[in-house]
C-alpha cells in the first residue's frame, strides 16, 4: 500500500532572468557603431538596418512578459558623440504574481559628452494581480541629449479588465553633470482601479505616459509641444534644458494617438519603426 504524499505548499517556480549590456561609439565617417553587446537569459537585442547616422536598438523579452520573482536589467552607454535610439519589440506585459514577490526591472542609462540617447519603450501593461518594482537611473553629461518615454497601461480596456489587486513601485532618477534634474516616484498598492478613479490622480484614466527631454533645445521646443497636447496632458519646463510632459488617456489606443505626434516632433521624425507599425 502506498501512503498518501503531502501536498507541496511552498512550491518554487522557475523564474525568468534577463540581462542586457550595450554601448555605442562614434566611428569614422560620423557613423555610430556598437562597442559592446552582452545579452543573457531572456533578454535579446536586435538592430534594424539604420537609415541615418544613429543606431536603432530593439529589446526582446523572450519570456513573453514579467511575473513575480522575475529579474531583468539593462545597461546602455552612449559614448562621446554617439547616437542611439532604443525601443521594445512589443508592449511589456506584467502578469499576475503567484505571491507577494514582485518582478523587478532595473535600467541604467549613461549619455556622454555630445551623445544622444532616445529611450522609447512601448507600453508596459499591468494585469490584475501584477506586482512590479521598476527603477531607471540616468546619468547625463551636461552637453548630452536625452529623451525618455515611459507609457503605463492599467489593464486591457477592450477585455473589460479591472485591476482590483496588485502593486507598482516605479522610480526614475536623471542627473546631468552630477546634479539631479528629474526625480519621480509612483507607488500603487491594492485596488489600483479605484485609486485611478480619484480626480486628483487620474480621474479614471487607464493609460498614462511620462515624457522627459533633457537637451539644450528643450526651452525652444516647449511651445510647439504644448500645441500638440490633448486636453488631458500638460508640459512644463523644469529648467531651460529639461522639459517634462505628462499624458493621461482612457486607454492605450488613445494614448498612442496622443504621444506619437509629440515623439515625432521631439525626435525630428525619427521615431523607431516599431512605434509606427
Amino acid at each position: 500500500m502506498i501512503a498518501d504524499l503531502p501536498l507541496e505548499t511552498n512550491a518554487v517556480f522557475q523564474r525568468a532572468r534577463g540581462t542586457l549590456d550595450v554601448s555605442a561609439v562614434r566611428a569614422a565617417g560620423d557613423i555610430t557603431r556598437l562597442k559592446n553587446l552582452r545579452q543573457q537569459g531572456s533578454f535579446r537585442a536586435i538592430f534594424p538596418r539604420p537609415t541615418n547616422d544613429s543606431i536603432e536598438m530593439v529589446i526582446i523579452n523572450t519570456a513573453g512578459g514579467v511575473t513575480g520573482g522575475d529579474q531583468f536589467s539593462t545597461t546602455i552607454t552612449a559614448h562621446e558623440r554617439a547616437k542611439l535610439s532604443v525601443t521594445t519589440q512589443a508592449a511589456e506585459r506584467i502578469y499576475r504574481a503567484s505571491n507577494a514577490t514582485a518582478g523587478t526591472i532595473k535600467t541604467k542609462l549613461t549619455v556622454e559628452d555630445g551623445a544622444q540617447l532616445y529611450w522609447l519603450p512601448q507600453e508596459t501593461i499591468l494585469f490584475d494581480g501584477a506586482r512590479l518594482r521598476r527603477k531607471i537611473d540616468v546619468e547625463l553629461n551636461e552637453n548630452a541629449t536625452f529623451l525618455m518615454l515611459e507609457p503605463l497601461v492599467f489593464g486591457r480596456d477592450a477585455s473589460g479588465e479591472i485591476l482590483r489587486s496588485g502593486a507598482l513601485t516605479d522610480r526614475v532618477s536623471i542627473t546631468s553633470g552630477g546634479r539631479p534634474v528629474y526625480l519621480d516616484a509612483i507607488t500603487l498598492d491594492g485596488d489600483i482601479t479605484a485609486t485611478l478613479e480619484r480626480s486628483a490622480l487620474a480621474s479614471g484614466a487607464r493609460a498614462v505616459a511620462n515624457i522627459v527631454l533633457v537637451s539644450p533645445q528643450a526651452a525652444l521646443l516647449c511651445d510647439a509641444v504644448r500645441a500638440l497636447l490633448p486636453t488631458t496632458a500638460g508640459a512644463s519646463l523644469l529648467s531651460e534644458t529639461t522639459l517634462v510632459i505628462r499624458v493621461l488617456a482612457r486607454d492605450s489606443f488613445v494614448l498612442r494617438q496622443s504621444i506619437l505626434p509629440i515623439l515625432t516632433h521631439l525626435t525630428h521624425a525619427t521615431v523607431p519603426k516599431n512605434w509606427r507599425l
